[in-house]
């Protein structure tokens, strides 16, 4: 992608800022402007409801109706997908500080450790109660039902390529976008400049026209 490391040097700098920010006090928010035909609300209306307080116990009927959702959903895979991950990232990582032939048998090891310590049940265990605080029986046996219908399953196959797709494709437009931003900011602040230079072997890009 054209002049990544720019954007990666340039979001160290600018995320660096944010974070000396971070004591700043956040603004009081404005009141939204009331629009013809809409009833007014008060302030108190206008704020995110409270999240309701977990009781503590969930009713079977529903607790069985959010792991069926969560089959369907496939949600109940997260703890295994993210116990992949983890491990992806310590092998990644240890690879660097161990002999090749001693790398297996440490992943063996720590793979084995992390389900007894972290299983992957406990993460979809966990879930189970936000479920519970955030939908009502009858909007889980809704989602059961739509999703179990033939449009529900043409809708999880089509969702995750949608996401991932859109996902590239605002990349690449903000990427570029934020180039060409910085690129006329450049002679402001000369600064940028090397950020902005492209790799050795690399020809300019050419600017829209």
């Amino acid at each position: 992608m054209i002049r990544k490391t720019a954007l990666i040097a340039m979001s160290l700098l600018f995320s660096g800022a944010a974070m000396a920010q971070t004591t700043t006090p956040a603004p009081t928010p404005k009141p939204t402007p009331h629009q013809p035909g809409v009833a007014a609300q008060s302030p108190a209306a206008t704020q995110a409801p409270a999240a309701k307080a977990p009781s503590g116990k969930i009713d079977p009927a529903k607790e069985a109706a959010i792991r069926r959702l969560m089959e369907i959903t496939q949600s109940s895979k997260l703890g295994d997908n993210i116990d992949a991950f983890i491990s992806n990232q310590v092998q990644a990582g240890v690879s660097h500080a161990l002999a090749a032939d001693k790398v297996p048998q440490f992943m063996t090891a720590f793979n084995q450790k992390l389900a007894a310590s972290a299983p992957p049940s406990a993460v979809t265990a966990a879930m189970v109660p936000i479920y519970d605080k955030m939908l009502s029986l009858e909007d889980i046996q809704g989602l059961n039902q739509f999703y179990e219908s033939p449009l529900g399953q043409r809708t999880l196959k089509a969702l995750p390529m949608i996401v991932r797709e859109t996902e590239e494709m605002g990349t690449q437009m903000q990427q570029k976008a934020a180039l060409a931003v910085l690129q006329t900011m450049s002679d402001e602040y000369p600064e940028l400049k090397p950020m902005l230079a492209p790799p050795p072997g690399v020809s300019p890009a050419v600017p829209p026209r």
